[in-house]
């Protein structure tokens, strides 16, 4: 029903999911009925048609994350007042959009990672907007990667936990996915919005079933978090050998094998807070205004 829906009636990916989610929870609804079940998939199935038809976000209603089989083998919970370059790589310095990343932008304290976005006009690569990104040295291929922190609030810098292979637009070395992607496990996009406290996941690559030109995106939609502009969330990734599971706090989100299958290369692992365009920047108080994306931890479990 699912590639009926995307590939021959041409609805976008999250719609077809969402048609999909309301079939199945009216099925569940009715199978095993109880009062309680059945009040709950209406509420699911109300939140499912706001996606549908406004994009509304859902709240997580899938499994709850299981890391049995699992063992740590990442974990950073960012102790001591410098980062620990043994790790990780200050990443893309220098012109991002309309400003600069920057290592000064990158700072440790209490145990915390912060990401900070302000203006500068002594800054290392001149006057203008900075903020801060990093990669980790190692890269991974699957496993269940965590992110836990406090989004940056702001309708313009946007907090970001991703994977990413080395040429994930390209149809030549994507091959659908198969050959590396791009794996948005959350973004905060939608500060302005009126369910503001969610964030959007999204997996591109490019030469999904032979299109060359171009890249390809699922967007799986909109899902909420708890006050995450106030408090600590935890945005999670399951990479399979055969799906991308996205969770908040624990609870799935969304699925997908979006593309040709999923990704078999080793992938880079990236914390930002990333700098939007002019006509975004432009009402911003240069003087005084700063935005911060703080991180409790990075961790990653493999098999």
């Amino acid at each position: 029903m699912f590639e009926w829906l995307y590939k021959t009636v041409g609805l976008a990916y999250r719609e077809a999911w969402a048609i999909v989610q309301i079939f199945e929870q009216t099925k569940e609804m009715w199978s095993s009925f109880s009062i309680k079940g059945f009040f709950a998939g209406i509420m699911a199935i109300f939140e499912l048609f706001g996606m549908l038809l406004f994009s509304f976000p859902t709240t997580p209603r899938g499994q709850e994350l299981n890391l049995e089989g699992y063992e740590l083998v990442m974990c950073d919970e960012f102790e001591g007042d410098t980062l620990n370059t043994d790790l990780w790589n200050y990443r893309g310095n220098g012109p991002r959009r309309s400003g600069f990343n920057a290592p000064s932008q990158v700072t440790l304290k209490d145990g915390k990672m912060t990401l900070t976005g302000e203006y500068l006009k002594d800054g290392e690569y001149g006057e203008g907007w900075y903020a801060g990104m990093i990669s980790l040295k190692e890269k991974y291929t699957r496993g269940y990667f965590e992110i836990r922190c406090i989004c940056n609030k702001d309708n313009a810098f946007w907090s970001a936990f991703w994977i990413q292979a080395s040429h994930p637009y390209e149809a030549e070395y994507s091959q659908g996915g198969v050959g590396g992607c791009e794996i948005d496990i959350f973004e905060s996009m939608c500060y302005d919005d009126t369910f503001r406290d969610a964030i959007v996941s999204t997996v591109h690559c490019a030469g999904v079933d032979g299109v060359q030109e171009g890249f390809q995106s699922a967007n799986l939609g909109r899902f909420k978090g708890n006050n995450i502009y106030e408090e600590f969330n935890t945005y999670g990734l399951e990479w399979t050998e055969d799906e991308y599971i996205f969770y908040i706090n624990g609870v799935e989100t969304a699925r997908t094998s979006f593309g040709n299958g999923v990704s078999q290369v080793p992938e880079e692992v990236i914390v930002s807070l990333e700098i939007p365009g002019d006509d975004k920047l432009e009402k911003f108080d240069k003087e005084t205004y700063k935005t911060e994306f703080i991180v409790d931890y990075v961790k990653i479990y493999q098999k």
